[in-house]
């Protein structure tokens, strides 16, 4: 679909507002690009001293972490207009190295992360996108909303009450703004205001800069001091393949969502490989590492219009410009402005379709019910690893359980020139969690000497059901009842061919 941008004279198909070059011919779609990486630029300073407070490493680390990602990231990954920098997810699982063996061996693992993700970039782990239901996504979703918000209350507690009336006027320009105009981003126009009333009025309140000391000078090559040994390695493989997982789970997710967002498709696997890349870089220039930011993409698609790699890019070289060359101007920004936009940013990611009661009642229970596992096991531990791990499990096992109830057995009875035929019609998939149950189906003691059983409509999956049928034969035998499999498609056949008779007769 061709969406025509406010200005242009021709629409533009989502593809085209992807494209680079197109976007540098336009001055009004550039300036969208230009503005957004600013906006970003701003909300990720904060974000990266409170992940770096969280790693238990020094405020630069993260921040350092954040340009290199973002500004790499725009030339090696696969979905532009998405973030990528120092995230919670990442500072979470790898901070108790920090704390056991030091910064070096911190960086070791980031780097040592980078190359599993890019071994599991180009072995095709993106492809298993698709084994995650559209209920662990929205699950997803919206357990990441919750933590964005939740994450910002602290900056709400203790605080001089004038930080609320602040917040007020902050969520009034981001929410109110862009019902008037989308000429400027309504989040950079909520910082703008609330730090020139706060500089002006002189009122006391937490700023950016309380957050920690900022960097004055630019990152450069950094080379752990850790012995190359297998000690060492043994003490950072746990921790680069968690810093693997959860940074491409994140960021692949991500994606996805951005996809959805823009109505387009991304490169999942140069996706992959790409932030194995970015956190190589990262951790050679100090950095602690990264992965995919829903919070900032949401502000830079979704917030401030942006859908190129230009505003992946400016976002960090706007931040280290930010945070190196105008230090003293960033930390007078008042946190109020940053949190009412953190709390922008956590209303309009919430699917809040999902929980509307009309939506509730036509949508299947068990779809509602991977939904909030996602979210209760995501919110309750922090880790979107776990969250979604467990939302897939959930939906693995709730599926298995209505298909397995999707399988009918008929059974006729005919005689033909004096002899009784019992004839069994299966039909349905038949695999571990359906097959257990068909053993039960037959009359083994009240059915004639002659049995058939009719697969035609019935398809065999595992060694289980293989297992069963088995199982099933052997117990008409000992009956002393002569029975027939018949109507197996081709694929069936040929795994009954190589198993049967292999497994063992029990169930």
């Amino acid at each position: 679909m061709a969406v025509k941008t406010a200005g242009e004279a021709q629409p533009y198909t989502p593809e085209q507002l992807q494209s680079v070059r197109e976007t540098l011919k336009s001055p009004r779609r550039l300036k969208t690009e230009v503005l957004a990486g600013l906006v970003v630029a701003l909300a990720l300073i904060p974000e990266a001293i409170a992940f770096s407070i969280i790693a238990g490493v020094d405020p630069r680390l993260g921040l350092f972490a954040s340009f290199t990602m973002a500004v790499t990231i725009a030339f090696v990954g696969g979905r532009p207009a998405m973030i990528s920098a120092a995230t919670g997810a990442i500072a979470l699982v790898i901070a108790p190295l920090v704390k056991s063996h030091g910064v070096d061996y911190f960086i070791a693992a980031v780097i040592l992360g980078g190359i599993f993700q890019i071994v599991l970039g180009l072995s095709g782990v993106a492809k298993l996108m698709r084994f995650i239901p559209r209920s662990v996504m929205v699950g997803f979703v919206n357990a990441l909303a919750i933590l964005i918000f939740m994450s910002q209350v602290p900056e709400l507690l203790g605080v001089p009450w004038l930080v609320y009336p602040l917040v007020a006027l902050a969520l009034v320009i981001v929410f109110g703004l862009p019902k008037l105009t989308n000429a400027v981003p309504a989040p950079l126009v909520a910082i703008v205001v609330l730090t020139l009333v706060t500089v002006l009025a002189s009122i006391a309140v937490p700023t950016v800069g309380d957050k920690g000391e900022l960097p004055d000078s630019l990152p450069s090559l950094f080379i752990p001091n850790v012995p190359f040994t297998m000690e060492t390695l043994n003490i950072i493989l746990p921790f680069g393949l968690a810093v693997a997982f959860v940074g491409l789970l994140e960021s692949l997710m991500t994606a996805k969502l951005v996809d959805d967002i823009t109505d387009t498709r991304s490169h999942k696997t140069r996706e992959a490989w790409g932030q194995g890349v970015a956190n190589i870089v990262t951790g050679f220039t100090g950095g602690m590492g990264g992965c995919a930011m829903i919070g900032q993409t949401m502000i830079n698609v979704k917030a401030s219009g942006a859908r190129t790699r230009i505003s992946t890019f400016l976002a960090g070289v706007f931040l280290l410009i930010l945070v190196v060359a105008l230090g003293g101007v960033v930390s007078v920004i008042p946190m109020a402005a940053l949190v009412a936009v953190m709390i922008f940013v956590s209303w309009a990611t919430f699917d809040w379709h999902s929980i509307h009661p009309r939506t509730l009642k036509m949508m299947p229970r068990s779809e509602t019910m991977v939904m909030v596992a996602t979210v209760i096991v995501t919110v309750a531990t922090h880790n979107l690893a776990i969250g979604v791990g467990v939302g897939v499990l959930v939906a693995m096992v709730l599926f298995a359980r209505r298909v397995a109830h999707f399988v009918t057995v008929k059974r006729t009875v005919t005689a033909t020139d004096g002899h009784e035929t019992a004839t069994y019609v299966v039909d349905g998939e038949l695999f571990f969690a359906s097959s257990n149950d068909l053993y039960t189906q037959f009359e083994y003691a009240l059915d004639p000497e002659h049995v058939v059983i009719d697969m035609h409509a019935s398809h065999l999956w595992d060694a289980s059901t293989i297992a069963a049928l088995d199982a099933i034969t052997e117990k008409y035998r000992n009956h002393g009842k002569d029975v027939k499999i018949i109507g197996l498609n081709e694929a069936s056949t040929t795994m009954r061919e190589r198993l049967g008779g292999k497994l063992g007769a029990g169930h």
